[in-house]
């Protein structure tokens, strides 16, 4: 499958019962894709249990996903989709053998085109956050054929400029959904902040 999302909601420590109740919400706000961090604990269990209630055209993935053994976790999991913060090409052929797409994190050139050789999807750009959206631009340069997801210090004030510097899709984790609606379990404060930032999405570059 081809994975076109422009937005990537991060979720790290996420309880299992909070997060079953805020998935439908989430989506309904807008949300294409969520992903459960692997160092949640309990992550494989809440993904396993909330995989069967997600709807149509929207996809639960697994991120932090660092080796094969965490890789096949996560598959077992049911995630339709891999993130991972790291270039492993041992990753990606798992993933890509079991047709599981797979957004691989890099931040070189040197680990951006090696991610991308090795069959990643689209590649994920991290962290963003100390280098900020000139450097996303300065990659598109001589990579303007790879998908990059920018992902590390995403927030509503910025968003705009990392599509501007030509992101396919971004990842955020609370500045997306509020950290005090999530502290405070809000869920209508949390799809209401999921409603604003999406607003806020320029138009962005059609993935190849």
């Amino acid at each position: 499958m081809q994975l076109d999302v422009p937005v990537i909601g991060i979720l790290r420590g996420i309880g299992g019962e909070f997060f079953r109740a805020m998935m439908p919400a989430a989506f309904a706000a807008g949300l294409t894709a969520l992903e459960i961090t692997m160092n949640t604990p309990g992550a494989a269990a809440i993904v396993g249990r909330c995989r069967p209630e997600v709807p149509p055209g929207k996809l639960l993935g697994m991120g932090t996903i660092r080796n094969v053994a965490e890789a096949e976790i996560a598959i077992g999991a049911g995630a339709m989709f891999l993130v991972t913060p790291n270039t492993d090409p041992k990753v990606i052929e798992l993933a890509k053998g079991r047709g599981i797409p797979v957004i691989a994190g890099a931040f070189t050139p040197t680990e951006v085109y090696t991610a991308w050789s090795a069959g990643a999807d689209l590649v994920k750009v991290f962290p963003c956050g100390v280098v900020g959206p000139g450097y996303l631009k300065e990659l598109r340069g001589p990579f303007d054929q790879i998908p990059l997801v920018a992902v590390g210090g995403v927030n509503l004030d910025n968003v705009g400029a990392f599509f501007a510097a030509g992101a396919a899709g971004v990842g955020v984790g609370n500045s997306l959904f509020g950290q005090a609606a999530l502290a405070e379990r809000d869920l209508a404060g949390m799809a209401a902040n999921i409603r604003r930032f999406l607003a806020a999405l320029p138009s962005r570059p059609q993935i190849r």
